[in-house]
């Protein structure tokens, strides 16, 4: 079947990395991982959790930027129009807000609260990423459909390469995981591997020893 979209040029120019590369980590949190909560126990968001602490670890050896996130409030009334009634129960201080104990191990550099989807919605990520020269963020984390997908156009909006690891994000459900990721390919990223990012920065590691 013809792609509509390939034949209208959409996808028709990559990417690829770019100088310096940073790490987002977006809502890799218990209220989104351990089977304990309404949203968790998805089998797929657990693969992408274990996918990402190599990628964490490579970073972190390499002396590249990690910013992890996680989505939660200081109150109820800090919460916006989510549609989704778990998602305003994640109150700052509670388990749900906690890191997943994995990424928590692989100490991320920096660890946001955000409220909106988007990692970089009225945070500092992107400033962070600024003042480290970042010019390609590869995004990890979940859902791919949802807060994974906002943070997407947000880094490009931002101007910075994106780099999606198809393996470091996750969904509930793999269909809109497939479909969204495909999407954002079309526009606004490249899609790739875990196996592939640490290759890159590894190459960047060994390029810039002299500055680790």
């Amino acid at each position: 079947m013809t792609d509509i979209y390939a034949v209208r040029g959409y996808g028709s120019r990559p990417l690829g990395f770019g100088a310096k590369i940073g790490v987002v980590v977006v809502d890799f949190q218990r209220g989104f991982i351990d089977p304990e909560f309404p949203m968790g126990g998805a089998p797929m968001v657990d693969d992408a959790v274990r996918n990402t602490v190599p990628v964490i670890e490579a970073a972190k050896r390499a002396g590249l930027p990690v910013i992890a996130c996680v989505n939660g409030y200081d109150s109820p009334r800090a919460a916006p129009h989510w549609k989704v009634g778990p998602v305003l129960e994640m109150l700052a201080g509670t388990p749900a807000v906690e890191l997943d104990p994995r990424i928590a191990a692989a100490q991320p550099d920096v660890v946001l609260m955000k409220s909106a989807p988007s990692i970089f919605f009225a945070t500092p990520a992107a400033a962070i990423l600024a003042r480290e020269r970042v010019d390609t963020v590869v995004v990890t984390g979940c859902i791919t459909s949802g807060c994974v997908r906002a943070s997407i156009n947000d880094a490009f909006s931002l101007g910075f390469r994106v780099m999606v690891p198809e393996d470091c994000v996750g969904d509930h459900d793999r269909t809109a995981h497939e479909q969204n990721l495909k999407d954002v390919e079309r526009r606004y990223a490249d899609i790739t591997d875990s196996g592939n990012v640490i290759l890159e920065i590894e190459r960047w590691r060994k390029a810039n020893a002299k500055d680790c």
